[in-house]
């Protein structure tokens, strides 16, 4: 498939779905540091800028097969002001939707915070869904934890799929698998799923870790090592920022164990930055603003199951 990127980060998509053979037609980032491992990243990959001038893009329509994006949680957000869809950054959800029907691909795929559900009493993501659907996509959304697809972080994010020109099945056999429907978790559950990693495997040092957060710090530090995620990464986190106790030191997670957590490559975000390496600030930052790369991967081999088997 061909896909159209936007807010595109540091792109958990093109990682997550490399071993697909799926290619990124553009992306489209502003932010500095991101934009700058996007470069890195996918030398031949344009990065268009700012998602509110598409009608400028140079794409022609049904050249792409799938959108996807998170747009800004931060008006959504249970840990911001809510300010919704009155908010500049929550109105970038309604862009989504314009791309969309300027470019009409086959599929899209839209994530945020599970704030969402709830902003404006649900009449915000009312609204955005209403728009999809005005367009002729059928839509199904699902919230989905991290640490069931692998990795070692508790991450709850509402996934939308839709589908054009389709009922309602195809979008709903991508994110509802009839096992976990009729209860059965283990029968529901896709090969490509899996329970939390150790923490042992995302952390750099050996030996075996404990999760905390510097508020909790006498209590989590002279526990019984048995917790098995960590909290939710976030970009603003600061002196909150999970820390690791082992019996030896407490200290901050490092940048290559927030990139594991969040299912990127060593070093992913080691980039040359202003003639050296870029500050842990940065790459927390983008690391947390960025979707995981196990659901995504999840996702997408559903998304190309149904496709294939044109269950539309």
């Amino acid at each position: 498939m061909r896909f159209l990127s936007v807010c595109s980060g540091i792109e958990a998509a093109s990682v997550a779905w490399e071993p697909l053979g799926w290619k990124a037609v553009a992306f489209s980032e502003i932010e500095e540091f991101q934009s700058a491992v996007l470069k890195a990243r996918f030398p031949n990959v344009p990065n268009l800028g700012d998602m509110t001038r598409y009608e400028q893009w140079p794409i022609e329509p049904g050249s792409i097969d799938l959108l996807v994006g998170g747009t800004p949680c931060q008006s959504f957000s249970i840990l911001g002001d809510r300010g919704g869809m009155d908010d500049i950054r929550g109105q970038l959800a309604m862009s989504f939707g314009g791309i969309a029907k300027k470019f009409l691909p086959r599929w899209i795929l839209w994530e945020n915070v599970v704030g969402v559900l709830s902003s404006n009493n649900g009449r915000d993501f009312l609204a955005f869904q209403r728009s999809l659907v005005e367009l002729g996509y059928s839509i199904s959304y699902r919230v989905l934890d991290a640490s069931g697809f692998g990795t070692s972080q508790k991450r709850r994010r509402v996934f939308l799929v839709g589908c054009l020109g389709s009922d309602w099945r195809s979008p709903a056999a991508v994110l509802l698998e009839r096992g976990s429907l009729l209860g059965n978790t283990a029968k529901g559950r896709s090969p490509e799923q899996g329970d939390a990693g150790s923490l042992e495997e995302c952390i750099e040092q050996s030996g075996t870790a404990v999760s905390f957060q510097p508020g909790n710090l006498r209590r989590r530090a002279g526990a019984s090592p048995s917790m098995r995620h960590f909290p939710t990464l976030l970009s603003n986190t600061g002196d909150q920022a999970p820390h690791i106790a082992t019996s030896n030191f407490i200290r901050s997670l490092t940048s290559r164990e927030w990139e594991r957590l969040q299912g990127f490559p060593d070093d992913w975000t080691n980039i040359e930055w202003n003639g050296g390496e870029p500050p842990f600030t940065q790459r927390q930052h983008a690391l947390g603003n960025s979707m995981c790369v196990h659901v995504m991967r999840w996702i997408g081999n559903r998304i190309a199951y149904v496709d294939k088997q044109k269950v539309r």
